[in-house]
């Protein structure tokens, strides 16, 4: 699975994306949007729209996506089993005010 994450470098969505993946000991890209603003564009022009987080797995991409509902998505997709693991963040949470 290639997972390419487009994130925050501190945002609680951003936080529970990275939770998610790590829950699931997902590997992933990281492009941090912040850091990088070519990196915005790019998942400005992948996803047609301004929000973060944006995922992208096998080249589908999850726009706007909090931890929870990427978990839920790869859960439906049959990417990941179900899992116990607590993660070390909460996966939603509020957006980010910035």
């Amino acid at each position: 699975m290639q997972i390419t994450a487009y994130l925050k470098t501190t945002c609680r969505w951003s936080n529970g994306v990275r939770a998610a993946l790590a829950k699931y000991n997902l590997s992933y890209t990281e492009k941090d949007i912040i850091i990088h603003p070519e990196f915005r564009l790019e998942m400005e022009q992948k996803s047609g729209q301004p929000l973060s987080p944006c995922v992208e797995v096998d080249g589908v991409m999850l726009a706007d996506i909090s931890g929870e509902e990427l978990e839920q998505y790869l859960l439906e997709k049959k990417l990941v089993s179900p899992s116990s693991v607590t993660s070390n963040a909460p996966l939603t949470s509020a957006s980010c005010t910035h």
